[in-house]
Parts: C-alpha cells; structure tokens; sequence
C-alpha cells in the first residue's frame, strides 16, 4: 500500500489520538504564545488600573466548577489587579460554590505575592477583614442584589468565618451597593452579570465590568459600553487580560499560574492539528474524484 493509500485510508482512532495529543502536550509542556489583546480587553484593564489606592472593588463570583476553565483565569487576573493596585476586595457570590471558588482564588493570590516578596522584597499586604472580605453565598438572586442595594449589612451580617461584618475594618465605610467604586461580577449564567447591571450597578449608580463564558457573551453585549464598562468574554479575553497584566507587572508574566495563556496554547496547536486533517481529508477527496474522471 502507497503512502497515498495510508493516509486516504487512516483509521479515525489515529486522529483521535493526535488531537488528544495536541492537548495534552502543550498543557503539560506549558506552552505560551503571544497574545494581542482586543480594545475591549484594554478598556477593562484600564478601568481597573485607573482605580486609586484604598478603591472599594465588589468582587462578584457567579459561577461553579464546571465553567472553571473559562472563567477561573479571568477572577484570579482580576483579584492580582486589585491585590497589586491595593483596592478593597468586597467577595459575595449568588451561586452556592462561588464562595468556595473565591477562597481558592484568593489562595492563589497569596501565594503568588508571597512569592513577588520573596523575589524583590516588596510586600503587599492583603490581610483578611482589611484589604479583602468573603462576604460568602447568599440564595434569593435578585432578592439579595436589591437589598445591598440598600443594605449591605441586612442581607449579609456576617462572613463566612462567621464573624460579624460590623467587626470589621474595611466594612466600616461600606453600607450599600452605592459606597463601592466598582463591580465586578464573573458570570456563568442567571443570576449573573445582567441581573447586576439591571438590579444592582444601574440603580446604584456604580461603573460595572464583567467576565463572561464565551456562549453567554451575546447577551451582555448590548449592555456595552453604557451600562457594561467592560467585558471579558471566555478564555482568549482572558489570556489577553493576563497578557496586559504580565506587561504592567512583570512577576505575572510567565509564571505557571496563567491558565488563560496556557490553555490557549494548547488550543491553538490543537486547532492547527485539526485544519491540518481537513486540509488533508480535502486534497485526498479531490485527488479521488480526478482520478475517477479519468
């Protein structure tokens, strides 16, 4: 059998295996690509890096494990924003596992600041109760957006160590939605980003940003720029946040903990193995019919 009879003939499981491989490689190899982030991208980061020192930011994760690698890159890029622009992070969540998702985030956090320290010897603090609160997960969806329209403390009068929000330092200037100088929600769905526009940023009066998964984007996009100050809208936007955020502080450029410019990588190299398949399926088909006319 020629070699034009091996390839027309290749067994569907060899394919399967080598785009399995152009995953999976990439990702243990950790392989990176450059990323060229889009306006939107940069209008989002600008937004936060305009923010003074002291900010009051309201960190909003609506998601759970499931939507992890769309939007778990873009909330800890966020949170290293706002730890590296010392804002307040106010962390609430309408989705039951969101709470959890926000303690490993700020683990992460913590972590890579410890190791920003150990590097150049500047320390950030980000000390639990006054640089950032877990304010926890509250049912009712709406409900709970409508009364922090209010009041803050009503609806959440204690965090999720259990101790009362009024003990708190950095809850002292904070009584409803109103006091804060930005949101921030990472949406999976309903209750989500719309629900904080419509209910919560619009009414209050509070510039919002969001991140989104790709399938959710075009809901949210006629909210843009208006009512939705910016917008990450699944794993490119968020490799590209990344990308701005190695730029502007150069320990987060290449480390490890960028699954955003990770996961792309191993995206794109999987993408080319594919096109590469279709390339070859369609010259083995026109091949095949030129033969037959002859």
């Amino acid at each position: 059998m020629g070699w034009y009879e091996k390839i027309r003939n290749l067994d569907r499981r060899v394919i399967f295996l080598m785009i399995g491989l152009s995953v999976v490689v990439p990702l243990l190899l950790v392989i990176r690509f450059p990323e060229y982030p889009t306006p939107m991208v940069k209008d989002t980061f600008r937004i936060v890096e305009s923010l003074p020192a002291g900010s009051k930011v309201l960190f909003v994760f609506d998601y759970d494990p499931s939507m992890d690698p769309e939007l778990q890159p873009m909330s800890t890029a966020w949170l290293r924003h706002c730890a590296e622009k010392r804002l307040r992070v106010y962390i609430c969540s309408l989705w039951p596992l969101g709470q959890d998702l926000a303690r490993d985030t700020v683990a992460q956090v913590k972590k890579d600041l410890l190791r920003k320290e150990k590097e150049t010897g500047v320390r950030i603090p980000f000390e639990y109760g006054v640089d950032y609160v877990n304010l926890g997960y509250k049912s009712g969806d709406k409900g709970v957006i409508n009364v922090m329209l209010t009041n803050i403390e009503k609806i959440y009068p204690t965090d999720v160590t259990n101790r009362a929000v009024s003990s708190l330092p950095m809850m002292q200037s904070v009584r409803s939605l109103r006091d804060f100088d930005l949101i921030i929600d990472v949406s999976g769905g309903e209750p989500g980003t719309k629900e904080w526009i419509q209910f919560g940023s619009d009414p209050a009066g509070v510039k919002i940003i969001g991140g989104s998964t790709a399938v959710q984007a075009p809901q949210l996009y006629p909210y843009y720029p208006r009512q939705l100050a910016g917008l990450l809208s699944g794993l490119k936007p968020a490799a590209e946040y990344e990308q701005l955020l190695g730029e502007k502080y150069p320990q987060y450029a290449d480390i490890r903990d960028n699954k955003g410019r990770i996961r792309m990588g191993a995206q794109a190299i999987a993408h080319i193995v594919i096109m590469a398949f279709i390339v070859i399926g369609n010259i083995t088909y026109f091949l095949d019919r030129r033969r037959k006319t002859k």
